[in-house]
């Protein structure tokens, strides 16, 4: 089991959700959140919004998979944020060691699925 994190542009959320949708992985968390990386310093227009400063809107999504969907997850979230250009996002790919599903104690790779 893998848990699969992604930092992206807001402005690319929904293409990605329609990525994941078309590779049938349904189960994600989306969080905003605020982050900088390379672009640090670097003035962002949003929805006709100047964001100054080191922290910049972003979008977290965590997603658990079972081994089967890690890279079908991975090339649909590359897919759906990338847009060339500095800032499109990072995906971070961790071991999963446990999942507990908890209306009926089904563990491990039955709970995520």
């Amino acid at each position: 089991m893998k848990y699969i994190v992604a930092i992206i542009q807001p402005h690319r959320l929904e293409q990605v959700l329609r990525e994941l949708d078309d590779s049938q992985i349904y189960l994600r968390t989306v969080t905003q959140v605020m982050g900088c990386g390379r672009q640090k310093g670097v003035t962002e227009v949003y929805r006709g919004n100047v964001e100054h400063g080191n922290l910049l809107k972003k979008i977290k999504i965590e997603i658990a998979v079972n081994e089967d969907f890690v890279e079908p997850c991975v090339q649909a979230l590359m897919k759906g944020a990338r847009t060339g250009k500095v800032g499109d996002g990072k995906i971070f790919i961790l071991d999963l060691h446990e999942c507990i599903r908890i209306r009926t104690e089904e563990r491990c790779d039955q709970a995520i699925g």
